[in-house]
Order: C-alpha cells, then sequence, then structure tokens
C-alpha cells in the first residue's frame, strides 16, 4: 500500500488535547506502575520521548525531584510546553531522525510513539544507546492487529458500525506507514538490541468512560480524511458520534504492550 507522508494525529489539532486526557485516563496508571517498579526516584535523569500531553512528564518530575531532569520531547511541543519548568526541559526533536538529546539517562520512555516512526529501528537505536550503563527502556506500543475491533462484542448496527469505522482508520495508518504489529514484536527487539532482563505485559480497557472519549475525539480529528479516502460518509460519522454519545457502547482499545528492559 502506498504510504501517505504525515502524522494522522497531529498534536496541533484541537482534538488532540481530549485524546491525550482520555489516554492518560486509560493509560497512566499502567505506564506509573512500571517505571515505580524500576525504582525511578530522586535524581534520576528521564528522557520522555513523543511527551504529547503533560502527564507522564509532570510525574516524573514530582518522582525525580529537583536534583533530577526529565528532558520531554516530540516533533509538535505545543501541548507538552505548558509543563516546561525545573526539572522539566522540553526539546523539539525527531527521535527517528536526529541524534538523542542527551546521554546517561536512568530511564527512556515513549508510549504510542515508535508504531508511528518511519525510521523506528533507527529510533529504539537512539533511545537504548541514550542509557547509562544499568539504566531502563521502557516501551509502550499499541498493537492494533491484535485485536482489531472497536466493539468485541458486535451485536447490532451501532457496533457494526463503530467496527467498520475503526478499520477505515486502521487503512489510514497503515497508509502513513504504522506499523499495526509493532507491539507485540517489542520483548524480542529489545533482547536482539542487547537488553537484559526483558519482560513484557499486555493491557486494554473495554468499556471505559475514556475509551468513549477517546473514541470520539479520534474520529473528529480523523473525520475529513475518512470522507475524503470514500472509507465513510458524513452521515455515518453523524450517526457514530451520536452513537457513542449514549454512553451505551462497549469500546475496547487495541491492546497496550508495556516493554521494559536495562541496558547492561
Amino acid at each position: 500500500m502506498k504510504r501517505t507522508d504525515g502524522y494522522l494525529l497531529g498534536n496541533g489539532q484541537t482534538e488532540a488535547g481530549r485524546r491525550f486526557a482520555a489516554l492518560a485516563t486509560l493509560f497512566d496508571p499502567g505506564t506509573f506502575r512500571h517505571m515505580e517498579n524500576l525504582g525511578i526516584g530522586p535524581g534520576w535523569r528521564c528522557w520522555e520521548v513523543g511527551a504529547g500531553g503533560t502527564s507522564v512528564i509532570s510525574w516524573m518530575a514530582e518522582r525525580t525531584g529537583p536534583s533530577g531532569r526529565v528532558v520531554a520531547t516530540d516533533i509538535d511541543t505545543s501541548w507538552a510546553t505548558a509543563a516546561a519548568r525545573h526539572p522539566i526541559e522540553v526539546r523539539t526533536h525527531d527521535v527517528g531522525a536526529e541524534e538523542p538529546p542527551g546521554d546517561g539517562f536512568d530511564l527512556v520512555h515513549a508510549r504510542l510513539v515508535l508504531v508511528h516512526v518511519p525510521d523506528r529501528d533507527r529510533a529504539l537505536r537512539a533511545m537504548i544507546d541514550s542509557l547509562r550503563p544499568g539504566g531502563h527502556l521502557l516501551v509502550e506500543d499499541a498493537d492494533p492487529a491484535l485485536q482489531p475491533l472497536l466493539c468485541p462484542d458486535e451485536y447490532g448496527p451501532a457496533q457494526e458500525l463503530a467496527n467498520r469505522l475503526r478499520r477505515g482508520f486502521r487503512s489510514l495508518l497503515a497508509e502513513r506507514g504504522a506499523d499495526l504489529s509493532y507491539g507485540r514484536r517489542l520483548p524480542r527487539l529489545l533482547r536482539e538490541a542487547g537488553l537484559k532482563e526483558v519482560q513484557a505485559d499486555a493491557y486494554f480497557p473495554i468499556t471505559s468512560p475514556a475509551c468513549t472519549d477517546l473514541e470520539a475525539a479520534t474520529v473528529r480529528q480523523v473525520r475529513d480524511r475518512l470522507v475524503a479516502a470514500g472509507l465513510a460518509t458524513d452521515e455515518e460519522i453523524d450517526r457514530h458520534l451520536a452513537n457513542l454519545a449514549t454512553r451505551t457502547m462497549d469500546l475496547a482499545t487495541s491492546p497496550m504492550i508495556s516493554t521494559w528492559g536495562r541496558r547492561e
């Protein structure tokens, strides 16, 4: 399939803030649990790759304290800059094309980033190379191909429409170079890169209000592209948004696969 350049879910759009809030509700607890298990604490030097919103970097800053350092990078830092204060440093940066913003990090984290990066192999290598000996990498990426349905229980017209629009959304992602089965490969990729003590888990919520908020924001954000590509009509999207507004649909996210390892 021919690739179309450009990230589908840009940070500059109004709905991006609603997406960040929903993603934080759904996935921050798991992210923070993993970081705590890795030992994040005062004085740690951390790099948050593809920071997007502010919830993760603000939490990191609280844990690392004034003696720590949190470098937050993204291609578009328009949302992350709201958290820019010591020890948080916000930089515009392309992880797949530029050198890391430093080295000797105790923790490097990326969530829902590498699946969208064209040169994700280079990005992963850069993240690992930026770690100090003994430093930890935590990569969390969705795997839409592993569980592709928005409504796993497809029992009526509303659920069928939701799943059809989700298929259209996945098509748009794939056209832009997203790897929809990347998450499942992370454990192997981290081991092959030489990391030790590699472990992983997976999580996907069903029937959370934040799942509905995320879907509504995402559909609004990609609406014009769905219609332009002939994947949905305006009437179908309006009907889907009205169905979501009833808050009676059992929606699921794609499985989030979290993988972590330690550099020797």
